[in-house]
């Protein structure tokens, strides 16, 4: 029952994350949406850099790309709540049943992954040279987040059996 518990509050933990980062996206809309732009206009990356054909200085683009990152991070809130509700009300189920509940949480922890590894280290990263900019550079809270979410994601994939405390 304690590693079930010890799944349960982790990914609560990571809903109760991204509850935060929803709220906050949208509360305080203006700074976040400032973060995105300069990184999609690549405007405080290293001077004459042979990259900056990539740029996009398009608000529509700027405000397409932020609205789809809030929805993802919707998704990812949404999700998480979800699975820990079904594991919390399968926790002392079998094995199989436990397991089982596991499906949504597995699905919303590998959505927050891909977020935190596809649009902030690979897209803004690397194709918008994100890296470059002392001033709007969020590769390592998106690494740190990488990391954190995909130990919680080890732990809950981890199989259950029948004779678990």
């Amino acid at each position: 029952m304690t590693l079930r518990g010890t799944k349960i509050s982790l990914v609560i933990a990571i809903a109760l994350f991204y509850t935060l980062i929803v709220f906050n996206n949208l509360n305080d809309y203006n700074t976040n949406y400032q973060f995105a732009r300069h990184v999609l206009m690549m405007d405080s990356t290293f001077p004459g850099n042979h990259g900056m054909w990539r740029a996009m200085n398009s608000p529509a683009w700027h405000t397409a790309f932020y609205i789809g990152i809030i929805c993802w991070e919707s998704m990812v809130m949404l999700l998480c709540w979800a699975g820990s509700w079904q594991m919390l009300r399968h926790r002392t189920g079998s094995g199989t049943t436990f397991e089982q509940s596991k499906r949504v949480a597995i699905t919303a922890l590998t959505l927050a992954l891909l977020m935190w590894l596809v649009a902030f280290l690979e897209v803004g990263g690397e194709w918008f040279l994100m890296w470059q900019s002392r001033t709007w550079n969020g590769e390592d809270a998106a690494f740190r987040m990488f990391t954190i979410i995909g130990i919680v994601l080890l732990l809950v994939v981890k199989p259950e059996t029948e004779t678990q405390p």
